[in-house]
């Protein structure tokens, strides 16, 4: 091992020794050189020091113009186009799937960024990114009117995603754009197929309860277990009808096409009347609901029809999931300047915090220990998230477990206007 550490020192110093008399060579050279068309000593070692940092500058440059090649093939294996613009939104550099993206054949630098992509909701987007020095997000779908010559984008779906660059960057705003068209189809056929299916499947199954709710009261005389199997038959017949009802709701929420019926209403008569259909379930039991609303009720500018099925939802949801006695449903209202927050809470045993995150999405069931006693579709939540943004709001969920589970709906005021 010693040894080898003599030999390694061995190496270095002879390395250090050549390097050094190839630099007192090259230097002898350039005063050499600097003395024969008559310069100072002095002068020919800033010559040297200055031709010395020009090789540097040199190799930095190449450098740096070598890694520039190299981001550029690799933006360019992407499948997202990708757009630098300045503070002016001009083009300061752009990758090839952008032109194949928007059919360009050509987007050189300097070109102001609405030539580029045609469309006034992508420039918008940049130049908020901008403005409020944070990232946007927005799909957008192309317009006839947004297409340029000899190019069809119309119908076409993007995901337009932008960012403020720093200053450090030169500022400006990366852009980067993705067709999302093949799945914004998918996502309407199965929109489509959902609404056709349910439709389709009302009616027959109307026909159904009907029936046996005719036999119910023929079956007076009928054995004990005709009687049950009757019981059965009708319950899950009306568990189906009630899915079906809810799959067409969302169907209809997230269709953009279908606009909301909006009209004014009193907000706690629509949270009472919700609590009155649900009262046979409170029957014989130790619960209550409150109210909290302004002397009015409380206005707002809405489609009732979804608003009793958010009330529904949301209170029904309360009632099933805790049996212990002393429950106690809040339902509340404060009307701001700007906003009116809706508040549905419940003083039971809970939500768990890993089921928080997933409530919302559909047919999501938490609590799966008593799923045998609870019997949900599992699609009231998403018809309330759903519902609550359709009208341009937000819905938040806390819980603390056997102590309180708040549901609390923000409402922009400016949206609920008709």
């Amino acid at each position: 091992m010693t040894t080898l550490c003599i030999v390694l020192s061995l190496l270095l110093v002879i390395s250090i020794f050549h390097h050094t008399r190839c630099e007192l060579r090259w230097r002898e050279r350039w005063e050499g050189v600097a003395k024969a068309i008559g310069m100072r000593a002095r002068d020919a070692s800033q010559l040297h020091a200055q031709a010395s940092a020009l090789f540097v500058a040199r190799q930095e440059a190449e450098h740096q113009a070598e890694q520039r090649r190299v981001f550029e093939t690799l933006l360019d294996e992407i499948s997202q186009g990708l757009v630098l613009v300045d503070e002016h939104l001009r083009v300061r550099y752009a990758n090839q799937p952008l032109k194949r993206l928007l059919h360009h054949a050509e987007t050189r630098p300097g070109r102001a960024l609405i030539e580029v992509v045609r469309d006034h909701q992508i420039t918008d987007l940049v130049q908020e990114a901008i403005t409020e020095k944070q990232p946007m997000t927005k799909r957008i779908q192309m317009l006839p009117s947004d297409v340029g010559a000899g190019t069809d984008l119309s119908g076409r779906h993007f995901l337009i995603e932008s960012a403020p660059l720093a200053a450090t960057s030169g500022g400006g705003a990366w852009l980067m754009i993705q067709d999302v068209t093949d799945a914004a189809m998918t996502e309407q056929i199965r929109r489509d197929f959902v609404a056709n299916a349910s439709h389709e499947l009302r009616t027959p199954l109307t026909l159904i309860n009907g029936y046996i709710e005719m036999l119910q009261e023929d079956a007076a005389k009928a054995p004990a277990s005709m009687k049950r199997s009757l019981d059965v038959m009708e319950k899950h017949g009306k568990r189906i009808a009630r899915i079906i009802e809810d799959m067409l709701a969302i169907s209809r929420l997230e269709d953009a096409g279908s606009g909301l019926n909006k009209e004014p209403f009193d907000v706690q008569a629509c949270a009472q009347d919700a609590a009155d259909h649900l009262a046979p379930m409170l029957e014989g039991r130790d619960a209550r609901i409150e109210y909290d609303f302004p002397e009015d009720g409380g206005q707002l500018i809405g489609d009732r029809f979804y608003w009793d099925q958010v009330f529904t939802n949301l209170i029904e949801n309360s009632i099933k999931e805790n049996n212990r006695p002393g429950l106690v449903i809040r339902v509340s209202g404060e009307w701001q300047d700007n906003t009116c927050i809706l508040k549905v809470s419940d003083n039971g045993i809970g939500i768990p915090a890993h089921d928080l995150p997933f409530v919302f999405k559909r047919f999501y069931r938490g609590n799966k220990h008593h799923s045998s006693q609870i019997k949900g579709t599992g699609l009231g939540l998403s018809i309330v998230k759903r519902a609550v943004e359709a009208h341009g709001g937000t819905v938040e969920l806390t819980s603390s477990p056997g102590i309180e589970t708040v549901f609390t709906m923000r409402l922009p005021l400016q949206h609920t206007k008709a």
